[in-house]
């Protein structure tokens, strides 16, 4: 079934415009502060690999304006991305590589591909099926873009936690994998004992290798309990923040800091947390 975007894009410059829509005048706006004439210097000094780190952290407060539920913050912080789109895109234009217009094309080609029960006459018997087929597709992807190993496309750059995930699904499909839970749980333990031991003999370099271990034992866990894990620890993140903030509080009211007092009457006020929040949720 072929589909109008589909079909390859004549470049932003050389399209029919409106020239009163946002997302145009975004790109003009990059544009101009990219032109070596009269543009911002630092704009001008930018490359894929500077920018990188500013697409990353946008993302990150994308995340965190959702796990708050700031739609308004929300509305800011996608406008923050979607600059870093049209920022990368611009710098590839400008290599003559490809712009704006390339990138919504193959996107727009990679969903109309990867769903063809949508956009084609493919139907999937349930859910499971269709999870199936959207992994053939990406994996028949990969084997067009020539990559050698399972995990070789795995990106490097993505979080530990994330990419630990994502490497033990990949090797996962082609059968190396635990048979269940039970099996991971005895290797969590298994590499705890480990580091235990690391840590008495006083050897920082091999309990730092233990205790990676264990984290990518704890990603694989997550994996086989279809829970995200930096969504896990992001709650748990806030959780203690929003305990530890209570201490601070019932210390406040006697006029006195953290630092000032115990670790004794510090555990006992977050148990005290714990019992609220616990009859809060009823």
């Amino acid at each position: 079934m072929s589909h109008p975007s589909s079909r390859p894009s004549p470049p932003l410059n050389d399209s029919p415009r409106d020239q009163g829509h946002p997302l145009f005048t975004l790109i003009d706006i990059m544009a101009k502060l990219r032109d070596p004439d009269g543009g911002c210097p630092w704009d001008q000094e930018q490359t894929f690999a500077t920018v990188a780190p500013y697409t990353v952290e946008e993302a990150y407060e994308v995340a965190d304006a959702i796990e708050r539920g700031d739609l308004a913050d929300l509305k800011e912080e996608l406008g923050d991305l979607l600059l870093q789109v049209v920022f990368h895109s611009r710098m590839a234009q400008e290599q003559g590589a490809f712009d704006l217009a390339g990138v919504a094309t193959a996107i727009n080609d990679k969903m109309i591909r990867r769903h063809p029960h949508v956009f084609g006459d493919h139907a999937y018997a349930d859910k499971a099926d269709q999870n199936a087929g959207w992994e053939a597709l990406k994996a028949q992807e990969r084997q067009a873009k020539a990559k050698g190993g399972v995990l070789d496309d795995v990106p490097a750059g993505l979080p530990a936690l994330t990419r630990a995930v994502k490497l033990t699904k990949r090797a996962a499909r082609v059968g190396f994998d635990w048979p269940s839970t039970d099996e991971v749980l005895d290797k969590l333990a298994e590499e705890v004992a480990e580091l235990k031991v690391e840590i008495a003999a006083g050897d920082k370099a091999k309990a730092r290798e233990e205790l990676g271990d264990i984290l990518f034992v704890i990603a694989n866990l997550a994996r086989k309990l279809d829970i995200e894990p930096e969504d896990a620890l992001r709650a748990t993140n806030a959780k203690f923040v929003r305990r530890f903030g209570f201490i601070e509080a019932e210390l406040a009211k006697d006029g006195r800091a953290p630092d000032q007092s115990d670790l004794a009457e510090m555990d006992g006020l977050w148990d005290a947390a714990k019992a609220a929040e616990k009859a809060t949720r009823g």
